[in-house]
This record gives structure tokens, sequence and C-alpha cells, in this order.
């Protein structure tokens, strides 16, 4: 399992130019739009390690655009197929539509009701593999039971119409999914949804931060849907090839279990292997290749410390032979790498970076890049390399690449924010 190379070093190494251009001529882009909070629990201390690995050749010179500004906490982003628009989640509540072209930002009506408190709030947005011709668009989102039982992460779905010359609107929405139980509190919702290869909708659950690091806690528990990866049909229902639908005692929608907080999550083109990245406790963050039926180990496995500790809270997962380690982790006391959002890049803008992991960072407030091997749990691996966008102070919440240009495009967590893309320099 490889460890992150100390972030001074990356630092010292970082090739890529970061010239500020934009649409609006925003010269704000320079790093004045950092350290808004979202109600986080303490997970997102910057990255550190030791050990900088040798550079794998790439001196790529980059360019920031902003593409849009004025958004509130967003947390999603995804391109519309055949369209060239983004949808854009932000965490109050909205959900618009922007034109990438020159900026315009719309509101699509239809949004469903939120938590939005602590961490909780409109989360990741999906959109159906065929669309058009579906034209269902997925937002993950907390919302309350109605009955002071709590909040709990929903997985829903509309029809995004954009007949008519009106408003963009999300037709006939409702929840689809709704992960039981509900819990008190506003921390560790997950959520991210992806479609698979195979057309199931992957969507990850938050342990909503469940104190008892036991044998006991609810990511260890298969009854509930908890600290875990469900793997749904486009309808929200558990996916019939499930592990445990034959399993009277789990959740039918499990896919994965033993997570704490996985915030990312992306498919590999080579491979279509799920990876995704969660939150440790003190460090301990981790990417994963994710399998069917795997338990990634929280809390009885982690390379994470107990909060304000050096004591580690649990056994490493290599000394245990019942749980799935990490191919990339960061140990305690290397301040981590607290996570949020991915994308495999597979675009032309950049030919040097194709099949690299992009993953954004929050409290260490940089992209990191991660070039690939291998495949599966146990011949992938995965090696930082130098940073983008760092020194801007800016928290980095989700990361999308546009279909027609290759560019990246990232959602910076702030409670006025931009949308900003990387276009080559």
């Amino acid at each position: 399992m490889a460890r992150l190379p100390d972030r001074a070093d990356r630092r010292s190494v970082l090739r890529a130019t970061a010239g500020v251009t934009g649409i609006a001529g925003l010269s704000a882009l320079a790093g004045c739009l950092g350290g808004a909070g979202d109600g986080s629990d303490g997970d997102d201390t910057d990255g550190n390690g030791e050990d900088s690995p040798p550079d794998d050749g790439a001196d790529v010179d980059y360019a920031v655009e902003t593409v849009a500004d004025g958004f509130e906490n967003p947390w999603g982003l995804t391109f519309l197929p055949d369209d060239g628009r983004l949808l854009v989640t932000e965490r109050p509540g909205r959900l618009s539509l922007v034109d990438p072209a020159d900026g315009a930002v719309a509101g699509v009506a239809g949004a469903p009701e939120v938590f939005a408190e602590g961490q909780g709030g409109l989360l990741d947005v999906a959109v159906h593999p065929d669309y058009p011709d579906d034209s269902r668009i997925y937002l993950t989102y907390s919302a309350t039971s109605g009955d002071e039982r709590g909040a709990t992460t929903h997985v829903g779905a509309g029809r995004l119409s954009l007949d008519g010359g009106g408003a963009p609107a999300l037709d006939g929405f409702e929840a689809i999914r709704v992960a039981e139980p509900f819990r008190e509190g506003a921390n560790h919702f997950g959520s991210r949804a992806t479609f698979g290869p195979d057309g199931a909708l992957f969507v990850t659950v938050g342990d909503r931060r469940d104190m008892n690091f036991g044998p006991d806690h609810v990511s260890q528990d298969r009854s509930t849907e908890l600290g875990a990866t469900l793997r749904l049909t486009p309808d929200g229902d558990a996916h019939p090839e499930n592990p445990f639908v034959d399993d009277s005692d789990a959740a039918d929608a499990i896919y994965s279990y033993g997570h704490r907080n996985p915030q990312a999550m992306a498919v590999r083109p080579e491979t279509g292997a799920i990876w995704q990245c969660e939150h440790g406790e003190e460090d301990g963050d981790e990417i994963n290749v994710v399998e069917r039926g795997g338990n990634y180990g929280w809390p009885i496995a982690t390379e994470a410390c107990r909060y304000g500790t050096d004591d580690p809270l649990a056994p490493p997962h290599d000394d245990r032979d019942d749980v799935t380690g990490p191919i990339h982790y960061w140990r305690c006391g290397s301040e981590g790498f607290p996570p949020s959002g991915a994308v495999f890049y597979d675009g032309d803008a950049f030919p040097e970076w194709r099949g690299d992991l992009f993953a954004g960072t929050l409290a260490a407030q940089y992209l990191g890049r991660f070039t690939v091997e291998g495949a599966g749990v146990e011949g992938a691996s995965a090696t930082e390399r130098d940073p983008l966008l760092d020194g801007r102070e800016w928290r980095m919440r989700a990361i999308a690449v546009e279909p027609a240009t290759g560019h990246l495009y990232v959602a910076v967590d702030a409670g006025d924010a931009p949308i900003a893309r990387i276009v080559p320099d």
C-alpha cells in the first residue's frame, strides 16, 4: 500500500503553471475563495507523508478559467451527454444548469426538500446512461423522516424537461431509495452516485459518524445500509446480483461495506472497476478498489488514529485477513488527504494525463493527480504526482471532464464559489 509523498516536496516539484483567465475575467481565482467550511466534522486535515516518489515525466502547463461563479457550497457536477451543459448541485438545495460556452446559469425546478445542516443537503447528481432517450436525472441528498427519527441519505430521480422554452425542470421527482436507518446528527452522509458499465447505479452512504468503534459499528452491521456502497437498479431497487440478496440478516442493496464516509467515486474506463476515496478518522484516508461483497474494514481495521492523538484507532488492514485493504492510504500523522470528488481522465486536451485518477481534497486545498497501474484489489496501485491548483486555498469538492473538449471542471467548496475549468496553457 503506497504512502503519500511529503506535501512540501510536492510543492517544490510543482511544474504546472496556473495562469488565470476566464469568461468573466475574475482574477479572484488566484485564491481568495478558500476556507469556507461545510460543517465538516474535523476529518478535513492537510496532507503530509514521506518519501516522494519519482515524477512520471509529465510536464504539463495549464491555465485556469472561470466558467461561472456565485455558487453556495456546490457539491456535485455532471455533464449532459450530447448537450454540452453542466448540472451543478448546491448543498442548500439548489440545482442549476450551466452553459460552459457563456457561463449562463439557469435554475432547475423540482429539486427535493433537503436537510441542509452540517454535512447534509443536496449532494451528488448523475445522469441516466441512456440519456436523452431516458431523461432521468438522479440526485443524492439528506432528508429527514418527518417523525423525529433523524435524517439519512436519499436517492431520488426525475425527468429533466428542457422543452417549451421555459425554465428547465425535474418532472415527477421522487425518492427511489432511502438508506435505513435514520439517525440523529448532521455528518457522514456520503454521498456519491455513479453508473457502472453494466448500467447499475452505485451510491455511497456514510456511517453517520457512529462513534462506537467496535465490531457492532453500523459499518460492520450488514442489516443496515449505512457505511456501505449500495448497488441499485435505475428504478432504485436492490440489484438482483448483489452479494447478500439471499441473506435474510443483510440489507439486499449492499454491494460493499465497512466504509466510513466515501465522498469520491469513479469508474476506471480500462477495467470497469469502481474506485472510491474515503475519509479516515485522524488521517487514515483511503483509495479503494471496490469489489462485490468486500468488507473494507472500518472501524475494526484502519490506518487512522483517534482524533487528537497518535494512538491507532484499530489494527491496520494488513493485520487482518477478513478485510480488504486500500490500494493507497494516508497513515496517521501524515495529515491526510480528506477527499471529495474523483474522476478518471479520458479526454483529449491533456494526453499526458489519460488514465490518471484525479481526486479533490478539502482542507489540504489542492487537486490530486494519481498515476494508476495494475487492476483489481491485489494488483492495482496509485502513485500521487504533482498537485494541481495548489496555493489557491480552494477546497476541492467535485470534478468532471467535459466530453467535447477534455477540459477538467472543478467545483470549489465555499459560500460564494466558482466553477472553474483547467485548460491547456
